[in-house]
């Protein structure tokens, strides 16, 4: 696969500096139409062997365009607050807005690579990391990103001259470490694992681009060149922004339910508990969940709880009895409402990754990930083949969730329409609960049956063996309460069995 890239291309400084200024002056130019006038971003990810000109071209591409456009990160080794958190969190949080360039070095790739290298993971967990990390990338890629990979190429011989080079000159030494000659000594597994990586992961959305890194000159125009042309060819190939006509409720699709039979029909609504024995179970439960979550801490079991329901179906109040349990330190409550603008300059997943709780910590979503595929949908605010794939996109979040060792309990609290109507009333009239009620929810309202609809098909599709859905009828918001503190504990109490 590397032939091609040990040819030792070069370009003359003459070529180079009657071609240099052209491409900078177009790149400049395509990065100013990028950030005022398109809706994506760039992501250009560096990876290759020690020594092949990754960090140089990066420093450049900096001084070309205008850097304070240009998200530029280098991942090392992840640090303690990174390490309770899904491997994935620190990438997404790093992801740049619409409109801007990302460079990346040592991202996402060089773990997996550097565990294969060192045997650390089998050729089979080596391919399903990979499956990951494509996945990851189709899910930016449908999202608009435009996704650029270069791998950074030098033969054994001449990398072995390249590092000599560096470590003869006392400017540049400190770049030459132990660690990059144990690389060096290892180059045939480094270069095997490079070879499954870019078969594996060089998509039309993501492609890979092995460049020669000898020359300087001709690294430089060519990682520079690909990115003018992309970037170009994304700019003209743009369509118009689409438009989204809030109101228009999308009919969703019934996924074999019959008509008017859904999930939700399949609950006992008539569910209740008499107020004594709810204040009993409810200091049971709570004292239950509050000796779990201490256990938790100790363990470093982190929590996500979410919660969905109708509108008025009681989640802010089971919420408040959950919180109520446990110590303020170790619980965030996190309420999601219309996105910031901030928010909508990235993919519809970073606000959430954002929030991930620590090790031993407990984070709760009123409110989620799940509005993509409800009000989203319902309303006619994210076209249909977006919403579609969010399905699957939510799966990946959660699978990388639960392996990472986290507890993940969803909540879909349910109220009869007749109920709901009661409530709305209710807050209608009364001054301290008025502001509870918004023409909004009297508009989702008329919208019932799409919604019961559309919850079908989320439970249908998202509710696994390891992240079910617990169905909790909210008639009765006693008997509600209790049953959401009950699942709580179940969850924990089965995550912590084998844990000290």
């Amino acid at each position: 696969m590397f032939e091609a890239a040990e040819l030792g291309r070069r370009l003359s400084t003459k070529a180079y500096r009657a071609r240099a200024p052209k491409v900078r002056a177009a790149l400049l130019a395509a990065q100013q139409r990028l950030r005022t006038a398109a809706p994506f971003p760039v992501i250009v990810v560096f990876a290759g062997v020690d020594g092949a000109g990754k960090s140089e071209t990066v420093n450049l591409l900096n001084a070309w365009m205008d850097p304070r456009w240009i998200v530029t990160r280098a991942f090392g080794e992840p640090s303690g607050e990174e390490r309770e958190r899904p491997e994935a969190w620190r990438f997404w949080r790093e992801l740049p807005p619409r409109g801007r360039v990302a460079l990346f070095l040592s991202a996402w790739y060089s773990r997996p690579v550097l565990d294969r290298a060192y045997r650390r993971l089998s050729r089979v967990e080596f391919e399903h990391q990979l499956s990951l990390l494509a996945r990851f990338e189709r899910t930016l890629a449908d999202d608009g990103a435009v996704i650029l990979k270069f791998w950074m190429h030098l033969g054994r011989r001449a990398q072995r001259k390249q590092l000599e080079r560096l470590e003869s000159d006392p400017l540049t030494r400190w770049r030459v470490t132990a660690r990059n000659w144990q690389h060096w000594k290892m180059y045939d597994r480094f270069i095997d694992a490079a070879e499954q990586t870019i078969r594996a992961t060089s998509t039309a959305h993501a492609p890979w681009m092995i460049v020669e890194g000898r020359n300087e000159e001709y690294r430089t125009l060519t990682v520079a060149q690909t990115l003018l042309d992309a970037m170009t060819q994304r700019l003209e190939a743009r369509p118009p922004r689409r438009s989204r006509s809030p109101g228009a409720v999308t009919t969703p699709r019934t996924s074999g339910a019959a008509a008017g039979r859904t999930v939700l029909s399949a609950l006992d609504m008539s569910a209740r508990l008499d107020k004594r024995t709810f204040e009993r179970e409810l200091l049971r439960q709570q004292g239950e969940l509050n000796r779990l979550q201490r256990r938790a801490v100790r363990a470093g079991v982190s929590t996500v709880l979410v919660f969905e329901g109708a509108d008025a179906a009681g989640k802010g109040g089971a919420i408040r009895r959950v919180t109520a349990a446990l110590d303020a330190r170790e619980c965030q409550v996190i309420p999601i409402a219309g996105p910031t603008d901030e928010e909508r300059a990235h993919h519809y997943l970073w606000r959430f990754w954002r929030h991930l709780p620590r090790a031993g910590r407990i984070t709760i979503f009123d409110r989620s990930w799940y509005g993509r595929v409800l009000v989203e949908r319902v309303e006619g605010l994210t076209p249909a083949a977006e919403w579609r794939r969010a399905y699957a996109e939510i799966n990946a979040l959660e699978d990388q969730l639960i392996a990472h060792g986290m507890v993940l309990v969803k909540y879909w609290i349910h109220v009869t329409k007749d109920e709901q109507l009661r409530r709305f009333k209710t807050r209608a009239a009364s001054p301290v609960k008025r502001w509870k009620i918004t023409a909004e929810d009297w508009r989702n309202r008329g919208n019932w049956d799409a919604y019961e609809q559309a919850v079908n098909e989320m439970v249908e599709r998202t509710s696994t063996h390891e992240a079910p859905w617990t169905l909790i009828p909210g008639n009765d918001k006693y008997y509600a309460r209790v049953e959401v503190l009950r699942a709580a504990c179940e969850r924990l109490r089965k995550a912590l069995k084998s844990r000290p």
